[in-house]
């Protein structure tokens, strides 16, 4: 039987972690209800922006825009998206696994990685990816100026022919309870599914070609913006999740070490009673 001072002190342990766990879950229900709110003010902009695009991509040749222009696939930039910080439960190592298993088919040397977060810059730079760039220490203060500047870095690249693909991995924010893990192409921008094949009889002004050059680059800094709060929704919320559920199982091993200590308390109490009652009828002999 366990010694009672040493499950009174863990009881205690037990209780306190229980407390910090349902600090971090409240904390995290906060944060992510702010990001929803950013996210769902981006989307209309972002709606609206690939829908102008769609109306006037398919009346310009692919070639005169460099973001739109297809190429043989060489190279790959793949963008990884995680976070700073761990106590979110899958919601790294998914990211993790998919862009090892999307790389393994590419080919480790072919790939350039654009990390985002500590968590995926950490584990490909220990492992000798090639990765390119890598942010982090941002997600406190982020806003679309960050977003701006992760952008950049792979648009260059890829108008340097440096990579001929760009490709993103990151968890969609779906509900509290549920986010998507999900790989989208960035570049070459690609919107023929969405084309819209109305004949629309306008005139653009400063032209069709200048208009989407301006757009395209635009857009992909929104999306980037879009998919950081996604992002960033799905790890507060799975961190809400993870620390829910650290809460009860803290409750249910207080609950096993409290029935411990109890019993552990009336053994004691019984071993007590019969030493009295031995050594009263040892001195009534």
């Amino acid at each position: 039987m366990a010694n009672l001072k040493n499950l009174s002190e863990r009881i205690k342990s037990v209780t306190s972690i229980q407390q910090v766990t349902k600090a971090m879950k409240m904390v995290a229900a906060a944060k992510v209800k702010k990001a929803q709110e950013k996210m769902e003010i981006s989307r209309p902009y972002s709606r609206n922006t690939q829908e102008l695009i769609c109306r006037v991509l398919p009346q310009i040749s692919s070639s005169d825009v460099s973001l739109v222009e297809k190429r043989d696939i060489k190279n790959v930039g793949m963008i990884i998206i995680t976070s700073d910080r761990g106590f979110a439960g899958s919601f790294n190592s998914g990211v993790i696994r998919m862009a090892e298993k999307e790389i393994e088919k590419i080919g480790k040397d072919n790939v350039q990685l654009f990390c985002i977060g500590k968590k995926s810059s950490e584990y490909f730079s220990k492992r000798d990816f090639n990765v390119k760039e890598s942010f982090f220490d941002f997600w406190k203060d982020m806003n679309y100026e960050t977003a701006s500047n992760i952008s950049k870095s792979f648009i260059d690249a890829f108008e340097k022919n440096e990579i001929d693909e760009v490709n993103v991995i990151y968890n969609r924010f779906k509900t509290l309870a549920s986010q998507d893990l999900i790989m989208e192409k960035v570049l070459p921008v690609d919107f023929s599914k969405d084309y819209n094949v109305t004949n629309y009889n306008y005139d653009y002004e400063p032209g069709k070609k200048e208009i989407v050059s301006t757009l395209i680059p635009k857009h992909i800094n929104v999306q980037m913006w879009q998919q950081l709060l996604e992002s960033y929704s799905s790890e507060e919320a799975a961190r809400m999740i993870a620390m829910d559920n650290a809460t009860e199982n803290a409750k249910e091993i207080i609950k096993e070490l409290k029935l411990e200590f109890n019993k552990a308390r009336q053994a004691a109490i019984t071993t007590e009673m019969l030493e009295i009652v031995g050594g009263a009828e040892a001195l009534v002999d």
